[in-house]
C-alpha cells in the first residue's frame, strides 16, 4: 500500500510536467544518487498471444540529465512495435495546459490559505519560504494544484528535468508510429479537480510535510527503477496507506481501466509498446497483478 507522502513524491504524474516553466541548475549529488545504484536495467514486461504483443515499461516522468536507462531490450522492443501507448498524448500535454490552469483557479472568492487550519497554514507558508516563494504564491489556486507544485518544485530545483523524462525520450524515438493515449489531459485534470475539498486539503498537507524529503525519496526510487527492482520499488512506495480514497482514485481505478484497455487491445493483431509510470507496474494491485488475476500471463524480459 502507498504512504501518501512517498506516493505524492513519485506520482505527481505526467500532468505535473507543465506546472513549472523553468528548470533549475542540476544538483550533481541528485544525479549521482540516481546513477550510483544502476546495476541492471529498468524492468520490461511482455504479454503475448498468437498475433499480438504488448510490451509494458515502467517510466519516470522527470529525471536528472545524464541518467542512462535506455538499453538494447528497450530499444528493440520499441523498434518492433507499431504503436506507442502512454498515459496521455505528449503533444496534447502542452497544447492543453490552459485546461489545468483554468480548472485550478478558485472561483468562490476565498483564498487557498483561508481554507486551511491555522497550523496547516503556518506549515504551508514555511514550506513556500523554504522554496523561495512568497506566502501568497498559491492564494488563487485550489489545493490540488498547489499540492502538485509542492511535490514537483523541490525536484525541479534539484535538477530533475521534464525533457529528460522517459516518455519524452520514447516519444522522440517513435516518429512514424501510431501514438495512443490511455487518458486525456482533461481526464487527469478531473482526477485532481474532481476531488472533494477535504481530500484536496489532506493531499496538500501531505505534500507540505513531504517537501524536505521529496528529492531523497525520488532519488531512492529512481535507484530502484534503474536496477529493475520492481519489488524494491514497491516496498519503497507501498508500505502503508495514509489516504485509501486517494490511493483508489489515483492508482487502483486507473490500473483497472488500463487493464480493460489491454484486454481489448489483445483482440487485435500488432505489437504495442506501453509506457506508464513505474508505480503502476510495481507491487500488489499493479497492472501485471491484475492481468494475472484475469488469466493473462505476463513475462519479464531480462
Amino acid at each position: 500500500m502507498f504512504p501518501l507522502r512517498k506516493y505524492l513524491s513519485k506520482a505527481v504524474g505526467a500532468l505535473a510536467l507543465v506546472l513549472t516553466p523553468g528548470v533549475a541548475q542540476a544538483d550533481d549529488h541528485a544525479v549521482e544518487t540516481a546513477m550510483e545504484k544502476r546495476v541492471n536495467a529498468p524492468a520490461l514486461w511482455k504479454l503475448t498471444d498468437e498475433d499480438t504483443t504488448i510490451y509494458m515499461f515502467g517510466t519516470v516522468h522527470v529525471l536528472p540529465d545524464g541518467v542512462e536507462w535506455l538499453d538494447n531490450r528497450i530499444t528493440t522492443a520499441l523498434e518492433q512495435s507499431d504503436e506507442l501507448v502512454t498515459e496521455i498524448d505528449m503533444g496534447e500535454l502542452q497544447a492543453n495546459a490552459h485546461l489545468m490552469a483554468g480548472a485550478a483557479m478558485i472561483e468562490t472568492g476565498q483564498t487557498l490559505r483561508s481554507m486551511m487550519t491555522q497550523d496547516n497554514r503556518v506549515e504551508f507558508e514555511a514550506a513556500l519560504t523554504g522554496l523561495g516563494l512568497s506566502a501568497g504564491s498559491f492564494d488563487m489556486v485550489e489545493p490540488w494544484f498547489a499540492s502538485l507544485n509542492l511535490s514537483l518544485l523541490p525536484i525541479m530545483q534539484a535538477g530533475y528535468n521534464p525533457a529528460s523524462g522517459v516518455e519524452m525520450v520514447l516519444n522522440g524515438m517513435s516518429q512514424g508510429k501510431q501514438h495512443t493515449a490511455l487518458e486525456t489531459v482533461a481526464d487527469q485534470v478531473e482526477m485532481f479537480d474532481g476531488m472533494p475539498l477535504e481530500m484536496q486539503l489532506n493531499m496538500l498537507d501531505a505534500s507540505v510535510e513531504a517537501v524536505p524529503e521529496v528529492t531523497s525519496n525520488i532519488a531512492a526510487m529512481v535507484g530502484e527503477w534503474l536496477q529493475g527492482d520492481a519489488q524494491g520499488l514497491a516496498e519503497l512506495m507501498n508500505d502503508s496507506v495514509d489516504d485509501p480514497a486517494l490511493y483508489q482514485r489515483m492508482l487502483v481505478d486507473r490500473n483497472a481501466n488500463w487493464v480493460n484497455w489491454i484486454e481489448n487491445r489483445m483482440e487485435a493483431p500488432g505489437t504495442v509498446f506501453m509506457a506508464v509510470g513505474a508505480g503502476h507496474l510495481a507491487g500488489e494491485g499493479s497492472v501485471q497483478d491484475l492481468l494475472t488475476q484475469r488469466g493473462l500471463m505476463v513475462e519479464r524480459i531480462h
